[in-house]
């Protein structure tokens, strides 16, 4: 069995904006392309192209129709990766010490070469975070892209998990929550962010940013305002177009 560390020197993690999230799949993109080109085993596919499809994705994103009590109902995409927890079942209950959690930073990482792919720490994790590679027989979880955000040899913009780096809208953010200065502490502290199923008592160090109220939006639509005509006698070639139109036959018709 492995031991957990008492603490360790940062607590690396992610901060993911529920309410900033568009479920575009990005995020799970890029994952399944950096951590099968680069860190350890390929993720491996099994029939991608036939009946049953399936595959190993250290990230994934769920959608669900949330009702609120009051106001129109919401959209909210959630991802969901490994959370590097503080009290990290999966390091405990790990029989050869493949799965361990690193003093230096916080991340929870395992060993492949170590790791016997019995699924212990599967079943231990809450959180679903972790999947049996079908083809290596080894079981693999989100690294927080160890092998990019200490990589010298790529520009210092790059030195981020790949997730973050490629989310076009901006949902989430990398930084070590051991900082109250970071932009993952203060976003944390300002937005209320919360620990995933806290009941669990695993601490994770990966913080959600819960979707924020709608309350304030109209039942109009939203581009309304901008819809409202800025003149009520076009002229130049809009005016054209408009007189053209006017002479279309369906016009004609409703003129008889």
């Amino acid at each position: 069995m492995t031991e957990l560390p008492n603490l360790t020197e940062k607590k690396l993690g992610l901060v993911i904006d529920l309410d900033t999230c568009v479920g575009c799949h990005a995020c799970v993109i890029s994952c399944k392309g950096w951590n099968t080109e680069n860190y350890g085993a390929p993720l491996s596919d099994q029939r991608p192209y036939g009946d049953e499809p399936m595959g190993t994705f250290l990230n994934r994103v769920h959608t669900y129709e949330v009702q609120p009590d009051a106001g129109p109902a919401q959209t909210v995409h959630f991802p969901k990766s490994c959370l590097h927890c503080e009290t990290a079942p999966c390091v405990t209950v790990c029989p050869t010490g493949a799965s361990y959690k690193r003093v230096e930073d916080g991340i929870v990482l395992v060993n492949e070469s170590n790791c016997i792919g019995c699924g212990l720490c599967a079943w231990a994790c809450p959180y679903g975070a972790r999947e049996l590679d079908q083809e290596e027989g080894v079981m693999k979880k989100c690294t927080l892209c160890v092998d990019r955000i200490y990589n010298e040899n790529i520009p210092e913009e790059d030195r981020i998990p790949s997730c973050v780096r490629t989310c076009p809208a901006g949902a989430r953010h990398f930084g070590d929550f051991a900082d109250p200065d970071s932009d993952v502490s203060r976003l944390t502290a300002e937005r209320g962010g919360i620990d995933l199923m806290p009941e669990m008592g695993t601490q994770p160090v990966n913080k959600y940013l819960p979707p924020r109220s709608k309350d304030s939006w109209r039942d109009e639509s939203l581009l309304a305002p901008y819809l409202e005509p800025v003149s009520e006698q076009p002229s130049g070639f809009l005016g054209w177009v408009d007189k053209q139109l006017s002479r279309l036959p369906g016009d004609q018709k409703e003129d008889m």
